[in-house]
């Protein structure tokens, strides 16, 4: 993340400028958003942006590293006291369900934002989401599979069904985010017995 500090009150306001930026990319999308946006809803003039980043996709870079980030180090406290692979597994998927479906903006962007569709920051978002994806894959590499399992299509398929659950997910139906969690775990469990 490139910032450039002007002065004390410039640095002052990035809090609220990723907050907002995260806020309009996951109700707006990145491409529905535009700086002028951002500025808007930071009580800011567009050009006054430029003061952090140099571009929208920069700025998109910040929120993503966030959100990943915020993601991972869930998972990562949520797995830190178990031993026993699968529980692991649990705990993380809880944890990742949790971030994604909980009203937090940064998580919904890396969920919802996907690289391909922003070609000048592909590599960079690829990059950071590959950092919480090397861990869970880290957590299926370390589960009693049938032999010749593929882990990779394992992984696929969970990250998928976990990332598509803001599509379907209601807070007031009958499953909590941590009820889900166990119930795509046990499936997978089960499968392997």
């Amino acid at each position: 993340m490139k910032t450039t500090r002007k002065n004390q009150h410039a640095d002052s306001r990035l809090p609220q400028i990723l907050n907002e930026a995260a806020r309009l990319f996951r109700t707006k999308g990145f491409g529905g958003t535009s700086v002028r946006d951002i500025a808007h809803a930071v009580g800011m003039l567009p050009g006054s942006l430029y003061c952090h980043f140099a571009t929208k996709e920069e700025l998109l870079m910040a929120v993503y590293r966030i959100g990943v980030e915020r993601i991972l180090c869930s998972v990562q406290i949520a797995v830190a006291q178990r031993a026993n692979p699968w529980e692991r597994l649990e705990m993380a998927c809880i944890a990742h369900l949790d971030a994604i479906l909980n009203d937090n903006d940064y998580a919904q962007v890396v969920v919802r934002v996907r690289p391909s569709d922003i070609p000048v920051a592909c590599q960079g978002l690829v990059e950071l989401r590959n950092q919480y994806d090397d861990f869970i894959a880290s957590l299926i590499k370390a589960l009693p599979l049938k032999p010749g399992t593929d882990r990779g299509v394992f992984h696929l398929m969970l990250m998928g069904a976990l990332n598509w659950s803001p599509i379907w997910f209601s807070p007031d139906g009958r499953l909590t985010p941590r009820a889900i969690a166990r119930n795509f775990v046990e499936f997978l469990r089960q499968g392997q017995e």
